[in-house]
């Protein structure tokens, strides 16, 4: 009607029609019987009041406390019939629930300079949170549907945030869908897809990344990206998940180290060669360089040799990895197989030794090798490859000594 009578500009026109828009949703909303019949608008909603929100923060409400413990017997127990009977329409969209008890903690007491007191640490959480972080998705869309604050972090972590470290898919997606912030950071420094650190996990930081997360977000406190975690915590799907969406391969943490230092870095288990092998594999193909040192100048090669990973030194010497590079504190990549071949028999040692010796090592100094012997006589292929790298040797009486009786025998 309007708009035949009077000339709109398309300013006004588009006003007009955002608020007929609204009404039509308000309407929409005074009709619905359950909440569950569209849940689509509601779900529009809270994503565009979350929104406009972060653009346009108004005036914080207060959080209510909340120490029932029939709610928190509710919450906690997923019984879905008594949260809704418990949360009805129009409750707090900030509720914090405060357990009683807790641990004991020193903390700092800001008004006397120097002094600290033991007290009670009090774990501050949400309904979402709890919720969220046991998987019970019903409970977690009736909140959601009665207006809670998706984002609300009074402990320092967001409910998305919970759900990804528990490993809860369905309600990550969920919060993602109600207007959650994809990188929220907690008060550790941590974005969600840094706390995808399990291979059950995976399903989450797929929801993450197609609600726009941050594929290179750094963690504040380490400057980790996801893949830097991904690699540091073995978790292959994870890194070909962040490889296809852009991850960049040669990002270096406060540690100077990349993805492929991460890798290479952390402890492996035997059972987990292979699938760390895998891991630099990748990155190797995605184009990380193989001699990029951490601060300390340890190279992949250095931290592969200390964890004796046959599979991983392989692949950096067939990619050029430098086999003579000193570290700060003047050791090669032998050095570090060498010291550890006693703890690591089962890894196969000797494949290590006989590969950096084939790519050009530096071999073990004759006067020193009584030495290795005591070392390395657990291993006696390794004491082989080592002693075969020499077209004579003088054999000296501390040979004998350096190995015990019962090894000799």
């Amino acid at each position: 009607m309007f708009h035949r009578s009077f000339a709109f500009s398309p300013t006004a026109l588009r006003a007009l029609e955002q608020e007929e828009d609204l009404l039509e949703r308000r309407s929409h909303q005074r009709k619905l019987i359950e909440p569950t019949v569209n849940g689509y608008l509601l779900r529009k909603e809270a994503r565009e009041r979350a929104a406009l929100t972060r653009r346009s923060p108004e005036v914080p409400s207060v959080p209510l406390v909340c120490r029932d413990l029939v709610v928190q017997n509710a919450l906690y127990t997923g019984d879905v019939e008594a949260v809704k009977t418990l949360f009805p329409k129009g409750s707090p969209d900030k509720l914090v629930i405060r357990p009683e008890g807790g641990a004991m903690r020193w903390v700092s007491d800001g008004r006397v300079r120097g002094l600290w007191s033991l007290t009670y640490e009090q774990e501050l959480t949400t309904p979402l949170h709890i919720t969220a972080g046991r998987g019970f998705a019903d409970c977690l869309g009736h909140l959601l549907l009665r207006g809670a604050c998706v984002d609300f972090a009074p402990g320092g972590t967001t409910a998305l945030h919970e759900a990804c470290q528990e490993c809860q898919p369905e309600c990550v997606k969920l919060l993602l869908q109600y207007g959650a912030n994809a990188n929220a950071v907690t008060e550790d420094g941590l974005m969600p897809l840094h706390l995808c650190t399990e291979p059950q996990s995976l399903e989450c930081a797929k929801h993450l990344i197609q609600f726009g997360a941050a594929i290179n977000g750094h963690s504040v406190d380490e400057n980790d990206t996801p893949l830097h975690v991904a690699a540091r915590h073995g978790l292959l799907a994870h890194v070909d998940l962040y490889l296809r969406h852009g991850a960049a391969v040669e990002l270096q943490n406060d540690e100077g180290q990349t993805p492929l230092n991460a890798a290479c870095s952390q402890p492996h288990e035997h059972a987990a060669l292979e699938r760390y092998a895998q891991i630099c594999q990748r990155l190797v193909e995605a184009g990380a360089d193989v001699s990029t040192g951490d601060t300390d100048r340890h190279t992949p090669l250095h931290m592969a040799c200390k964890n004796a990973n046959p599979g991983i030194v392989e692949l950096l010497l067939r990619n050029g990895a430098p086999v003579n590079d000193m570290d700060y504190g003047g050791e090669a990549p032998m050095h570090n197989i060498l010291k550890i071949i006693a703890y690591k028999l089962e890894n196969e040692p000797e494949r290590i030794v006989q590969e950096l010796l084939n790519y050009g090592s530096i071999r073990v100094w004759p006067g020193a090798l009584s030495k290795v012997l005591k070392y390395c006589c657990m291993s006696p292929r390794t004491i082989e490859v080592l002693l075969n790298a020499y077209s004579q040797l003088k054999v000296n009486d501390k040979w004998v000594e350096a190995v015990p009786p019962e090894v000799f025998q």
